[in-house]
């Protein structure tokens, strides 16, 4: 029986192949936002005293369905760079989670910190379509991947001019990682085949990858607590996104997750 997981991959296909018969390939090469330099992903995430907070432009999911009304991409983006967060996330998956890829152009216009586009990946079309469109790194999930076709993702990440945080869910996932190729890491705590969350499997997971490697913990984050966690383990950064949208003011709720951070960690020094 399909998963969740499974159906949303079969419509980001089916989704893939109108658009490419409405936007060629070469046709991202004269958007605005695709000469714009890049903005390092990377350093952003591994450069915090702490956890660095990835914080996510999310509308809806699959699980929780609508998660805000009052959304406005633009907004909320400012608001996460004001708050702290050293990059953020945009969903731009929309049958499954509400997003655009205009939200991820709306924001690359408004703040000045890395973006990362968060879909389904399955193309090199869409990794240029991420570039064209403002961000500045691509999600690439593992399990959603077959053959060579992680690694040929990864070559057009290069290619354009994107880093990318490649996804695991699982030791099976790890596996099939050619680590010569992947400069940041993630897992998701959540499971996306029945949705439970495991801080600490997700945590072990990363804790296997090579040293160097920029380690991002993804999902069912909601506290400064779970930050310290991740900072005793030595992860790097925090993919946070329900929680925040939740929030009155998202950048707000960023500030004060930092700031209770560090309280935390200064009491245990």
């Amino acid at each position: 029986m399909p998963t969740i997981l499974d159906e949303i991959v079969e419509q980001t296909a089916r989704d893939l192949g109108k658009r490419k018969k409405k936007i060629s390939f070469k046709d991202f090469e004269s958007f605005e936002c695709y000469e714009q330099e890049a903005r390092d992903f990377k350093k952003a995430l591994s450069s915090s005293p702490d956890v660095a907070i990835i914080a996510e432009i999310k509308k809806a999911s699959p699980s929780k369905g609508l998660i805000r009304k009052d959304f406005n991409p633009r907004e909320i983006a400012g608001q996460y760079q004001e708050g702290g967060a050293s990059a953020i996330s945009v969903l731009t998956d929309e049958p499954a989670f509400k997003g655009k890829l205009e939200y991820l152009e709306e924001a690359s216009r408004e703040v000045s910190i890395p973006l990362l586009r968060k879909d389904f990946i399955i193309d090199p079309y869409q990794v240029k379509e991420a570039k064209a469109y403002g961000a500045d790194a691509v999600l690439l999930i593992a399990t959603v991947t077959e053959g060579q076709q992680l690694d040929e993702l990864l070559h057009a990440a290069r290619e354009f001019g994107v880093q990318a945080l490649v996804e695991c869910y699982s030791e099976n996932d790890l596996k099939n990682v050619t680590f010569e190729l992947v400069d940041i890491l993630g897992v998701n705590n959540r499971d996306l085949r029945n949705f439970e969350v495991d801080l600490h499997r997700g945590v072990e997971l990363l804790q296997q990858a090579p040293e160097g490697t920029v380690l991002v913990s993804e999902s069912g984050l909601s506290s400064a607590e779970n930050l310290k966690f991740l900072f005793d383990e030595k992860i790097d950064a925090a993919l946070i996104g329900e929680y925040f949208m939740r929030q009155p003011n998202p950048g707000k709720a960023v500030s004060n997750m930092k700031k209770q951070l560090q309280k935390l960690i200064t009491e245990t020094e």
